[in-house]
């Protein structure tokens, strides 16, 4: 099996990467997906959130409300670090048991694992190829505000909280940038895919 960590900064078009991976072929998987599934009620990343950061942070259904704890960890390294901490092996091991589902379909197997904070958390050794989406910060702002409802001030202090796109290209094998049209983006991720499989 061949895996391929995509990344990206926030609102870079990874989603749109992954959706197309898996058209083609690719067995994929979402970090953030599963950094949700990590905190379901009843879980113990859940119970540790509420321990750190109170009952603020989850809502009247005994759900994680994501909007608080944001406000609070884009605001704070020390909070985000210790949210990290809660949440990372949690994500580590269902990633683990994703990957080893994919590996059991079969030798050629290609494994996409979208994960936004691959550089922050060191995790380029993991990958046979590492795939950065990127574009233009303005872009992304924009597309933050827009599709998200962030407030320029939060959209750029989300950006600003993850790696650069300099960082990021440092580790790339293949770099997309998806600052163009949705064809252009498209393209790109059909060549990246055809690279990826002469290579496996």
């Amino acid at each position: 099996m061949l895996t391929v960590g995509l990344t990206g900064g926030i609102a870079a078009g990874k989603s749109t990467i992954t959706k197309r991976l898996r058209e083609l072929g690719a067995i994929t998987a979402d970090a953030d997906k599963l950094s949700r599934e990590a905190v379901e009620p009843g879980t113990p990343g859940l119970a540790r959130i509420r321990e750190r950061f109170g009952d603020a942070v989850i809502d009247s259904d005994g759900r994680l409300d994501r909007a608080a704890l944001g406000a609070v960890v884009f605001a704070d390294d020390a909070a985000r670090a210790d949210l990290n901490a809660i949440v990372h092996p949690a994500v580590g091991a269902l990633t683990a048991q994703r990957r080893a589902e994919a590996a059991a379909t079969g030798p050629d197997a290609v494994f996409v694992y979208d994960v936004p904070l691959l550089v922050e958390t060191g995790g380029r050794r993991d990958f046979d190829v590492v795939i950065v989406a990127e574009a233009p910060e303005a872009v992304r702002l924009e597309r933050l505000m827009r599709i998200r409802g962030l407030s320029q001030e939060e959209a750029e202090r989300r950006i600003a909280s993850q790696a650069t796109d300099a960082e990021r290209r440092a580790i790339a094998d293949i770099v997309i940038d998806t600052g163009g049209t949705l064809d252009e983006t498209l393209a790109q991720t059909d060549a990246a895919w055809q690279r990826i499989r002469e290579s496996s």
